[in-house]
């Protein structure tokens, strides 16, 4: 039998703000609660219990327009980068803002979605290290929503090992030429622009001759191939890349010094991870604690608490990092942190998921079992994208606590003459 989630009270988030804010901060809340009262769908219109993974891919696009066309209402109303630069299209706000922001858009079902996702990565990352020329150029169209990105990093041969990527990149006249192929790419068949990662200079150790490419991903000589995953949906995708002519200006930091950009890429991915993103996990497990008369059990509450700080944590670890980014300021910790907390936390919560639910999550194809498998499947998968929990923890070790590095034999080597199968 189905279950049902007319067994669950009503719980609207309370919200915040309160007398501890300034006028200033009192009057801009004001401001985001009308806005959002008029443009935004309630959560009640929102299925709870949507899983973004889509068989189908028609409902797959929509999903994925549909976050563009809510980044697009707060360009036009100008709610979008609150605190980047007004020159890019942004709101010039202190850093409070989206924390306030964020406070009350908990009460609603609307959001960006993926385009958010990628803007949190590529945004700061160009504030950061591109040249006023591509800031202009590519800023205000991102945070309008009129380009939807996509990462192109990882390789067959290069994932774990990101700097060891053997896609190439050759100058032609003012042209890049680039060959290669990357994989995992997320929403690739729906973007309009992707930011590569290519070889450039094989002649010096990995690190050292990259450089980082943005391109258009209707130019000739790009070809998207969806991965189909076990749950039916493509959300991944292969991306060949044959004699693909990107403009010279197109590159962020120096050339062949692409991996000082990647890095922030990297951290700000580690950071948007670590902090999620949406309803929090917590607020459906409570929903099936309830549907499964389990509530009032104090082990269940105590597991529940257990995520619930968790997940507050990581939300205030991933601002930090990133107000930090954007005032072009190291971040306070290392981003790889907030990417091992997500990932023992998807741990909790995707155990329990199991053990509330139990056999009835494992038949039928009502929502709710549905989002069960969904938390189960990610309890694993979340280990592994933005960088496995495994390079997390010897970055940590490493970065952090000064441990020694692994042992490696081609640090000092020239990409070309490194050993590959």
């Amino acid at each position: 039998m189905p279950l049902s989630l007319a067994l669950v009270p009503d719980r609207s988030p309370i919200p915040a703000g309160g007398a501890t804010e300034s006028p200033e901060q009192v009057a801009f809340r004001a401001s985001v609660r009308a806005f959002l009262s008029e443009h935004a769908e309630p959560r009640t219109e929102t299925d709870p219990w949507q899983v973004s993974g889509f068989p189908d891919e028609a409902e797959a696009s929509a999903y994925f327009e549909h976050g563009r066309s809510w980044q697009r209402t707060l360009a036009d109303h100008g709610w979008a980068g609150l605190c980047w630069p007004t020159e890019y299209g942004g709101g010039g706000h202190p850093e409070w803002a989206e924390r306030i922001f964020a406070e009350e858009s908990a009460s609603y079902g609307s959001g960006p979605g993926f385009v958010g996702a990628t803007i949190a990565m590529l945004g700061p990352t160009l504030l950061a290290h591109a040249s006023s020329g591509v800031r202009a150029q590519f800023l205000p169209p991102m945070i309008s929503g009129q380009m939807a990105w996509c990462q192109l990093f990882s390789e067959p041969g290069a994932g774990s090992d990101l700097a060891g990527l053997a896609t190439r990149a050759v100058l032609d006249g003012d042209e890049w030429v680039v060959d290669g192929q990357k994989v995992w790419n997320s929403c690739a068949q729906f973007a309009d622009w992707g930011f590569l990662l290519a070889r450039s200079d094989p002649d010096v150790p990995k690190r050292r001759g990259i450089t980082f490419l943005l391109v258009d991903m209707s130019s000739p000589g790009i070809e998207v191939r969806p991965l189909v995953q076990a749950n039916g949906s493509a959300h991944f995708s292969e991306v060949f890349l044959s004699g693909v002519r990107i403009p010279a200006d197109q590159v962020v930091g120096e050339v062949h010094g692409g991996w000082g950009p990647a890095r922030t890429v990297l951290s700000n991915e580690a950071a948007f991870i670590g902090r999620g993103g949406g309803a929090p996990t917590s607020d459906r497990l409570r929903d099936l604690a309830a549907l499964h008369g389990s509530l009032g059990d104090p082990r269940v509450r105590q597991r529940l608490a257990a995520v619930i700080s968790r997940e507050k944590l990581q939300a205030l670890m991933g601002q930090r990092i990133q107000s930090a980014v954007r005032n072009g300021c190291k971040p306070p910790f290392d981003p790889a942190l907030t990417k091992v907390m997500a990932a023992g936390t998807r741990v909790l919560t995707g155990n329990l998921a199991a053990e509330l639910a139990g056999p009835a999550a494992l038949v039928g194809d009502d929502p709710i079992g549905n989002w069960v498998r969904a938390e189960v499947i990610n309890r694993f998968s979340i280990s592994i994208g933005g960088g496995t929990t495994e390079v997390q923890k010897n970055n940590l070790a490493e970065r952090s606590l000064g441990l020694p590095r692994e042992p490696g034999i081609d640090r000092d080597t020239a990409w070309k003459d490194v050993p590959r199968s």
